[in-house]
């Protein structure tokens, strides 16, 4: 395996990491395979299933020549396999989609025309929240039409499946290894140099919540924003403290404000 320094133009290389996927990865990767934007790579790393995940990976492998599978010997967490998707990536964008998370046809098409437009590194869209059984349980989260590295600092508006980046102007980028919050310390990362990323307000992904997953991250991602932004980001305790009280603000009126 080696890094890929220079990139396709024009070419998205999307990055899956998976663990025990089979309930709903195929449908993670047909929203992929469905895009408008035809000019797509995917990389699927799995992180050592245990169940029918590598035979589902397999079985889509064979019937699209743009599928790439590299499997992990050992389980080493999303962190990992998403450095291993960056290194193998070969596209100028890279995109992230979660593997129980699902794309609406035109989002990568639209989220290009904007970056192109705007001459934008980073992009992302709003979400819709979905159950396990794929209905919608929280209509379309609004986010912001643009943001730069300090309103990072107080909303985390960003959801991983719904970000690309240019790799024509980050360059090699990788997740910092933690055990959580690695998505939001990348986007602080890429923004801390005065990059701004753009928005789009429209559900062009669905994000879906599966049993206990909604109730139980809260405390957990109050956590994680405190800590990447005091260890990761050297953010003055005070300041991260003031910076994570709006963090909760925002955060109530995306959750429980409908």
């Amino acid at each position: 395996m080696s890094l890929n320094r220079n990139f396709e133009n024009g070419l998205v290389s999307v990055i899956i990491p998976v663990y025990n996927a089979e309930r709903f990865l195929k449908q993670s990767i047909e929203s992929v395979i469905n895009q408008t934007y035809k000019k797509v790579e995917i990389i699927i790393i799995d992180d050592c299933s245990k169940d029918s995940t590598p035979l589902i990976i397999k079985h889509y492998s064979e019937l699209y020549n743009n599928i790439s599978y590299y499997r992990q010997v050992n389980n080493q967490g999303v962190a990992v396999a998403r450095n291993i998707g960056l290194d193998l990536a070969c596209g100028q964008y890279v995109a992230f989609l979660d593997s129980d998370d699902i794309w609406e046809p035109i989002k990568i098409e639209k989220q290009i025309l904007l970056m192109e437009s705007k001459r934008a590194s980073i992009s992302y869209t709003a979400i819709v929240m979905i159950d396990e059984q794929g209905n919608v349980i929280r209509k379309k989260r609004n986010v912001i039409n643009k943001l730069d590295y300090n309103i990072l600092l107080k909303n985390t508006v960003i959801a991983t499946s719904s970000v690309i980046v240019d790799r024509n102007f980050h360059g090699v980028f990788h997740m910092p290894m933690l055990r959580s919050g690695q998505d939001y310390a990348t986007w602080l990362f890429l923004l801390r140099g005065g990059a701004v990323a753009y928005g789009i307000n429209e559900g062009l992904v669905k994000y879906r919540i599966t049993k206990g997953s909604l109730s139980s991250n809260k405390l957990k991602s109050i956590k994680q924003v405190w800590s990447v932004q005091v260890y990761q980001e050297k953010v003055n305790i005070i300041k991260a403290y003031y910076n994570t009280f709006w963090f909760i603000l925002n955060a109530l009126r995306k959750y429980l404000i409908k």
